[in-house]
């Protein structure tokens, strides 16, 4: 398919609405180009998102300097022999058209546009060194990278983390626009690695099948794909194992569009094509969490309690399999869900996988709120109050992890009422975890990654299939 484009219209608007929000002038980087092992061999380039968010293009070491009610954009010059080595690149004209920007000067000339910006220019950390050595140096003060957690509060840079924060949490139309597609391409991968699984005999054969179907979509990764027989490793991003009958396969694989909008999904399949009445009856238990969280992505919903309902449901979707005895508000209580489910429901996904976390609990968390101390829900990386635009992941599992079983600290206050007897009937189920992505809009919740095939019956027929 074709990948929409942003109109050149909607960052125009958005570099407006940033400059209604702020008090002083502001510098966002796209960040500088990182190298493998010399200068000339670097890695893929990925723009900052919130320069991204503004521009809408990806510009090796350019910066948007908003002052004096305009936005202008400083770039490297283009070097004399660049049509020989990359083509013919945009002249700083074209660029101005382009992008409908006030102007497109040469980098040389911002350390003197940020002197005369009238105040001290706010910026935004980087995660890399080299890009806050060149912001530290530009700006004359010390930019520690990934400091996003720590920005100082009545600081300018704290006020534009808090403008950008309002304008990116709920997202605009093209943004949605973005969000579907991602979705749709990567939905289509997912489809690809469970086809690609019959005869497979190593995850990275089935890797290779997704990610290839991203970049027929011209998609890039939005993150490391996670390709494993060995779903209970929340983040395993090897793909070496051998894969074989009686395995259930996690793919936890999503897509960035050229405009850096993400997509995450996860899926759980059989090797096999078929699963087991064990992994059935977890795999059902899981969904069933999944969709009653789903359904509760509703304006005006507190995201903690979609993840409280989601770790309910589990509970007692295991207390009816006999895994858990007891009353399931007792369990809940007393920590069952966090045995099996150990991280929070989802978070918040946009320009990056896991939307504005370069910012901080700040950016995820309402003011007053802070994460809670108990282990499992402490891992909750949300907690606002939904609005119609926000786009969300849900994505509880179920996953065996020796070191959580073993720990009397997790699993003490449950004691018996985990029947370890009847768990292990479950053992050929290591990791279960299904992923959507959510927008939360006036009604009804819009799952925009339903092509991926979810219920058992459409899996395992996804499989059967050519």
């Amino acid at each position: 398919m074709l990948l929409p484009r942003s109109p050149v219209t909607a960052f125009a608007a958005r570099r407006s609405a940033l400059l209604a929000r702020l008090d002083g002038p502001a510098l966002l980087a796209a960040g500088q180009p990182q190298a493998r092992n010399f200068r000339n061999n670097s890695h893929p380039f990925r723009a900052s998102s919130h320069f991204l968010y503004l521009l809408g293009a990806a510009i090796p070491g350019a910066a948007l300097l908003f002052a004096h009610g305009e936005a202008q954009l400083f770039a490297p010059a283009p070097e004399p022999d660049d049509a020989l080595w990359h083509g013919v690149q945009p002249s700083f004209s074209e660029l101005q058209a382009t992008h409908a920007l006030a102007a497109v000067r040469p980098l040389e000339e911002l350390q003197d546009a940020v002197r005369d910006a009238g105040g001290t220019v706010a910026t935004l950390p980087t995660e890399d060194a080299a890009s806050s050595a060149w912001l530290s140096s530009v700006l004359a003060r010390r930019v520690l990278p990934g400091t996003g957690h720590a920005i100082a509060e009545g600081t300018p840079d704290h006020a534009l983390a808090l403008a950008m924060i309002a304008l990116r949490v709920r997202h605009d139309a093209a943004a949605v626009t973005q969000l579907r597609a991602a979705a749709e391409a990567s939905a289509q991968a997912h489809i690809a690695g469970m086809r690609a699984t019959r005869g497979a005999k190593h995850e990275f054969e089935i890797a290779a099948a997704m990610i290839g179907e991203l970049r027929r979509h011209h998609l890039d990764d939005a993150y490391s794909p996670i390709v494993t027989v060995h779903g209970e490793v929340l983040h395993n991003r090897g793909h070496d194992n051998a894969v074989a009958a009686g395995d259930l396969l996690l793919a936890d694989v999503g897509g960035e569009t050229p405009e850096g909008w993400a997509a995450d999904i996860t899926r759980v399949w059989p090797v096999s094509g078929t699963f087991s009445p064990t992994q059935r009856a977890i795999y059902e238990a899981v969904l069933a969490a999944q969709e009653a969280a789903i359904a509760r992505v509703t304006k005006g919903t507190r995201y903690r309690d979609i993840h409280a309902t989601a770790g309910r449901t589990l509970v007692s979707a295991l207390r009816d399999l006999g895994i858990f005895k007891g009353d399931v508000d007792g369990l809940v209580e007393r920590g069952a869900a966090a045995i099996f489910f150990p991280h929070g429901v989802g978070h918040l996904l946009g320009l990056d996988v896991h939307d504005l976390e370069d910012l901080g609990d700040r950016a995820a968390y309402a003011p007053g709120r802070v994460r809670p101390a108990r282990f499992g829900d402490r891992y909750l990386r949300l907690d606002l109050d939904l609005e119609p635009g926000m786009a969300v992941t849900i994505e509880p599992g179920f996953y065996q992890v020796p070191a959580i079983l073993a720990d009397a600290s997790i699993t003490g206050a449950v004691g018996a009422d985990l029947d370890r007897d009847v768990l292990a009937r479950y053992a050929d189920v290591r990791g279960i975890r299904i992923e959507d992505d959510v927008l939360c809009t006036d009604g009804a919740p819009e799952v925009l990654t339903r092509a991926a095939p979810k219920s058992i019956a459409a899996i395992e027929a996804a499989m059967a299939s050519q």
